[in-house]
């Protein structure tokens, strides 16, 4: 599913009794192409995750922070509604390699890189139309890659006529956009399938 997220700093943290340390931040995660749909979240970083993070800058927590959401989306953990409270989502050091010093979000074969930039480049040219990132280090991270390796197969993706390529940007080709119904039924169902993940957890 394309999901926009909005990030809000706080700019401070919260010491609950003065036993464990929190950095507490906010973002609203938008589902594109619905009637308005968004998950609020409260996403705690925790002291342990402070300590690995080299700071709680845009440029070092970004990534680790919207791939880890991104996780909890996969993983149908939040409910997308019209309105609704904040949902404390805990951001630990689950998806970090200690061993290896980097974080790991589960390897992505090729096939399945294809089909994420597939799916982005479509989704952003239908919604908002222009030039689409696809060496983004936040995309790459998630996929446990390179931007480099990003880009070699969306060159694949080109000689097949899907994407229009500049650079590290890329646009729609005709052929991808023929793909239209094949997207949008993936979308659908996904969606269906979270709703009713969600509703039987409510009973």
């Amino acid at each position: 599913m394309g999901c926009h997220c909005r990030f809000i700093w706080n700019g401070h943290f919260t010491s609950p009794l003065r036993e464990r340390i929190f950095f507490v931040l906010h973002a609203d995660i938008r589902l594109e192409n619905s009637d308005g749909l968004h998950a609020p979240v409260a996403v705690n970083l925790s002291a342990t995750v402070h300590e690995i993070m080299p700071s709680l800058e845009a440029k070092d927590a970004e990534g680790p922070v919207i791939n880890s959401l991104r996780k909890e989306v996969d993983r149908r953990q939040l409910e997308f509604v019209k309105s609704g409270k904040l949902v404390p989502v805990h951001f630990s050091s689950r998806h970090y390699d200690f061993k290896r010093s980097k974080w790991v979000f589960g390897k992505a074969s090729d096939e399945d890189m294809a089909l994420l930039l597939m799916r982005k480049v479509y989704w952003q040219t239908r919604l908002a139309g222009g030039k689409v990132w696809i060496a983004d280090p936040t995309e790459a991270l998630f996929v446990e890659t390179s931007p480099e390796h990003l880009i070699e197969i969306a060159k694949k993706l080109e000689l097949q006529g899907l994407i229009q390529r500049d650079g590290e940007w890329a646009m729609a080709g005709n052929e991808l956009m023929k793909q239209s119904a094949r997207f949008e039924v993936d979308m659908r169902t996904a969606l269906e399938e979270l709703e009713k993940k969600h509703a039987y957890e409510r009973g």
